[in-house]
């Protein structure tokens, strides 16, 4: 199993920068992809970002491209989640997942508790 924490959520202006952290024990953190989705009141989770297992390789979901960027330590077993030019559209609870393929929450097997980012206008 692989248990994940996610920490650095809290409130921002528009404009301004938030940088998430998720720490990953259990299995060994290399061996696993890592992604960052999220989720507002009332809509359902989407797809933020995700890198692979090397770090090589990294991807966005268009509304963030050229804002956020993603990172991993797998010395540290951490995940990071850099977000610049906040907006107020960005708001929501933000969680980190493990052991997925596709660009889709159902194909993830591990979840982090989340953390609340909110932007305000």
């Amino acid at each position: 199993q692989v248990q994940l924490v996610e920490s650095g959520g809290g409130l921002v202006q528009a404009g301004g920068s938030l940088r998430l952290s998720c720490a990953a024990s259990g299995r060994t953190f290399s061996s696993y992809a890592m992604g960052w989705f999220r989720q507002a009141p009332g809509k359902e989770r989407e797809f933020v970002s995700a890198i692979n297992w090397s770090g090589g390789n990294t991807y966005y979901a268009d509304s963030v491209k050229g804002r956020f960027t993603i990172s991993r330590d797998n010395a540290k077993n951490t995940v990071y989640l850099q977000m610049n030019s906040l907006k107020p559209e960005d708001t929501a609870v933000y969680y980190c997942a493990a052991g997925g393929r596709e660009f889709v929450a159902g194909d993830w097997v591990y979840w982090g508790q989340g953390t609340q980012v909110t932007v305000s206008s």
